[in-house]
């Protein structure tokens, strides 16, 4: 085993494995265990991870013509020498069968069917602990709108979509970023009428605050690809954002004179 890690070919391999683990497991699974916040890492962003690792490995052993023969000899060993044709039928079986597995789980519906009513706006709760501070949603409303200018309340909300916001939710702001594609369901789009423009910010607030993990029952069986920003965002920062939103996409949010205290959140 200790000559096999020596070899080049394994060495590649191990750094291979690795650096799948780290990318699939370590960042979006372990980190919150420790306690650290991360969402799980899209597939599609993993396999663009991997991808560099190939091309960096790849470089670093064909640097040294001798490295790069003894990375080769393993593989040309395999595809020619008689006492491996054992070896070369089982990989010329297996191989078409791996990629066809590949292929087949890249296109296959993965979408359960549901298995109970679901509300698309759940009912938020009536209060929220925010960092220690109870808040009651029902009545609740923006307290930077009768604080400061609006214009700098949409600035510091700016620079808050693009850092924390923008690869899910899009720079439309309709729900097509970068990673829009990895999550069911896909990000909301607020340019659309069915989002924001149908709720209160109170609500808008919560739903940033708490992520998908905040949801209540009813939000199941495909809850939010959210993540929890309360231990990322300041109060302020939240009620920023939920301002740009609205002045950016051109929407008046619900008010409690319209909506009553005792209204859920939005459509159903």
């Amino acid at each position: 085993m200790r000559d096999m890690l020596r070899q080049p070919f394994w060495q590649a391999a191990l750094i291979l494995v690795a650096a799948y683990v780290i990318f699939k497991f370590g960042i979006g699974y372990l980190l919150p265990a420790i306690g650290i916040s991360s969402a799980p890492v899209p597939s599609s962003v993993v396999l663009q991870y991997m991808a560099t690792v190939v091309v960096g490995v790849l470089l670093y052993f064909s640097a040294d013509e001798a490295r790069w023969d003894a990375f080769r000899m393993p593989i040309e060993r395999t595809l020619v020498e008689p006492e491996r044709r054992v070896l070369r039928t089982v990989l010329l079986i297996m191989l078409p069968l791996f990629v066809g597995w590949l292929a087949y789980q890249s296109v296959k519906p993965s979408f359960a069917a549901p298995v109970g009513l679901r509300s698309i706006h759940p009912a938020p709760p009536s209060s929220i602990e925010f960092r220690g501070k109870t808040m009651q949603l029902a009545g609740l409303e923006n307290p930077l709108r009768s604080r400061g200018t609006l214009e700098d309340h949409i600035r510091e909300g700016a620079r808050v979509y693009v850092q924390n916001c923008v690869a899910c939710h899009g720079d439309r702001l309709d729900g097509q970023g970068h990673f829009a594609h990895a999550f069911n369901p896909v990000p909301a789009d607020f340019s659309s009428g069915g989002t924001i423009s149908q709720l209160q910010e109170s609500y808008v607030f919560w739903r940033i605050a708490k992520g998908g993990p905040g949801l209540p029952k009813e939000g199941t069986p495909w809850n939010s690809a959210m993540p929890v920003w309360e231990p990322l965002l300041t109060e302020d920062e939240i009620w920023a954002v939920v301002i740009y939103l609205y002045e950016q996409t051109g929407s008046s949010p619900r008010t409690w004179e319209e909506g009553g205290e005792g209204e859920e959140g939005g459509e159903h």
